[in-house]
Parts: C-alpha cells; sequence; structure tokens
C-alpha cells in the first residue's frame, strides 16, 4: 500500500471514530401565507385580531432606497387574501410594530421616521399622536430615536423598545409624553444591523421583560419587581439578528434570527429547543422563498406568521453587506410566511 493510501485510510479511521451528533432540528418549512399587493414596500410589522384578519405595516424601502409617505398597512383575511392597503394619515413612510392595545383595542402603530406611536383606525388610516417623546433624550450623543416593538402590562401601560438610544419608553393605558422605564448598555449596540432593543414581550408572570438586542445577537432578560424595572441580564446569545421576539404560554420565547432566515425557539432555561424554516431561494415572481430576514412574528391559530423584511442592508452603508444582501436585492415582491405553530421533536442520530 502507498503512503498516500496509508494516510486516507488513517485519515478516515479518526473521522469514523468522532462522536456523531446526537441530533437535527426537524425545520416545519415556511410557505407563503400572503402576497403584498403590487407597489407595495416589504412587511415589517405584524398583528392578528380576534377573527384572525391579519395586519401588517410596510417599512417604506425599495431596493432603491426609501419612499415618500404616508406609511401603509395591508389588512388580510384569515386566509391570506388582501381585504385592503390603508394609507396611515399623518405618519412617515417607515412603520414597524403595531399591536392592538388589551383594554382599548385601539390599533397602535410605530412611525419610525416620525419617532412617535400613532392610534390608528384600521378602517379609514385616520390617525393621531399616542406616544411622543420627551425633548430632551437619555443620549444624544447616538442621534436620534429609533422606536421599534411595542407590548403591554397586564394594567395596560404601554412599552416600545428604542434600538438606537437603547432604552425601554413607558406610557401609562392613554398615551401621553413617555419616560425611560429601562436605560442600559445592554439595550445598546455597535454590531449589525445597528439596532439594538427591538423585540420585547414579558413572561407570563411579568416577572421579567424579555428584548431582543439585533446587533448583539442576543436576548436580554429585565428582572421587574412591583412594575419597576431591575438591572439587565443577558437571557441568552448566539441567535444571529434576534428581532422579533413571542413568549408562549409555556414561557418558551420563539425569537426571529432575521440574519440566519429562521425562528428559535428557546425554552425559559435558555436552551434551544427548535429551529423553524430558511431560506429557499427566489421565485419566477421575484418573492422570497421560505423566510428572507424576517422580522415579526405572530401566532394566528395553529399556525405561526412572519413577515419577510427582505431588506438590504447595503443601503444604508455598503459595509453592512451580509451573506442574504445578493438575493434580498433580487426580491421584487413582498410576503408573509406561515408556518406550523408546534414546536417539533429534535430528531436523533443514535
Amino acid at each position: 500500500m502507498s503512503r498516500t493510501h496509508v494516510v486516507a485510510v488513517l485519515m478516515l479511521a479518526a473521522l469514523t471514530a468522532l462522536p456523531s451528533p446526537a441530533g437535527a432540528w426537524t425545520r416545519r418549512q415556511a410557505r407563503t401565507f400572503a402576497t403584498l399587493p403590487e407597489g407595495a414596500t416589504a412587511p415589517e410589522g405584524l398583528e392578528v385580531d380576534a377573527a384572525g384578519n391579519v395586519y401588517a405595516t410596510e417599512f417604506g424601502f425599495t431596493n432603491g432606497g426609501p419612499v415618500e409617505g404616508p406609511g401603509q398597512l395591508d389588512v388580510f383575511t384569515s386566509s391570506g387574501k388582501l381585504m385592503r392597503r390603508v394609507p396611515v394619515a399623518g405618519s412617515s413612510a417607515h412603520l414597524l410594530a403595531l399591536a392592538f392595545h388589551p383594554a382599548t383595542r385601539a390599533l397602535l402603530v410605530v412611525d419610525f421616521g416620525g419617532a412617535r406611536v400613532l392610534a390608528v383606525d384600521p378602517e379609514t388610516g385616520a390617525s393621531t399622536p399616542f406616544l411622543t417623546l420627551p425633548q430632551t433624550l437619555p443620549h444624544p450623543e447616538l442621534g436620534g430615536a429609533g422606536l421599534n416593538d411595542v407590548t403591554f402590562d397586564r394594567a395596560g401601560n404601554v412599552y416600545v423598545s428604542d434600538s438606537f438610544q437603547g432604552v425601554v419608553w413607558r406610557t401609562g393605558p392613554d398615551g401621553g409624553v413617555a419616560s425611560v422605564w429601562v436605560d442600559d448598555p445592554l439595550l445598546r449596540t455597535t454590531g449589525v444591523p445597528p439596532f439594538g432593543a427591538n423585540g420585547l414581550r414579558f413572561d407570563r408572570d411579568e416577572a421579567a421583560l424579555y428584548v431582543a438586542n439585533t446587533g448583539g445577537d442576543m436576548v436580554v432578560k429585565v428582572p421587574v419587581t412591583g412594575g419597576a424595572a431591575g438591572t439587565p441580564e443577558v437571557f441568552v446569545t448566539g441567535i444571529n439578528g434576534a428581532d422579533g421576539l413571542l413568549v408562549d404560554r409555556d414561557g418558551n420565547l420563539w425569537v426571529v434570527a432575521n440574519q440566519a432566515d429562521e425562528i428559535v425557539v428557546v425554552d425559559p432555561g435558555g436552551r434551544a429547543i427548535a429551529k423553524l424554516g430558511d431560506f429557499d431561494g427566489i421565485g419566477e415572481k421575484g418573492a422570497p422563498v421560505g423566510l428572507l430576514f424576517p422580522a415579526s412574528l405572530r401566532f394566528s391559530g395553529d399556525s405561526l406568521l412572519v413577515t419577510n423584511l427582505a431588506l438590504d442592508l447595503r443601503l444604508f452603508n455598503p459595509a453592512f453587506a451580509s451573506v442574504d444582501s445578493p438575493w434580498t436585492a433580487e426580491v421584487t415582491r413582498s410576503t408573509i410566511a406561515r408556518l406550523p405553530a408546534r414546536i417539533p421533536p429534535i430528531r436523533s442520530r443514535e
């Protein structure tokens, strides 16, 4: 036997001796739930009402850059049929999260470009300011505000993440000028994308608020005592572009990984128990297949709906090129994806 053959045999023997992986993720395929109308920009925020109707806000960026206001709200039936596209009066073109207030049922929409939250009539698009910020921001050296996601406590207080200031703002059930509820370096980032605090949700007991830090690839846990914020701590890291976030009735966190094109499910102890969805290319009509830079997520019956933001970060800075950037640049139609809202078992390879 030649020396080359001996080396090859030894290498093969070494590889076979390595322990095999204990298991693998059982990924559920993401399918298209709805396609936004021609001329729409990519969807970011997502909400579902009691009747199962689905509401999505448009972020206001095309492959060529930003569009002019007002922002657009798209409303779909529970089966994904477009009901109407509503311009939001008085808003910028750049809308992010939206949610129905649990007590008043007012539809609150984050106007990212206007640094405020609007109460919006989902039929007519008429809007009134609901939450505004004080004139002096806590960190003016960081520039302006970057309001992003919105959530509520059981008393109806409203909490809004600020991706640029690295704080969570709070106001009462009736809105008004917000005050800083928590301010911490863990809610800011120097990473890419340059968004710190993003998706946020309370746990079932309101003993903690979980906040995704997108540029930091992590979820931060803020302890809560008597409604007051404690000292934030890192809950889990390694979620590539942690974006939208939900907490299910078992206390599991469902976190969008916008740079990995997947949903990561983490149990209350911080252990990943599922990874769902994947990117499967660009369809013939220019729409992403599967997940592409996903942003927000909502449960709807036995389904999980996810917006495909499909954002080319190079629009903001050429240095923000990601492995998905050449794909997002090809997208010409925007979609909302759907996955089964079940946590599949991890496949054993033993």
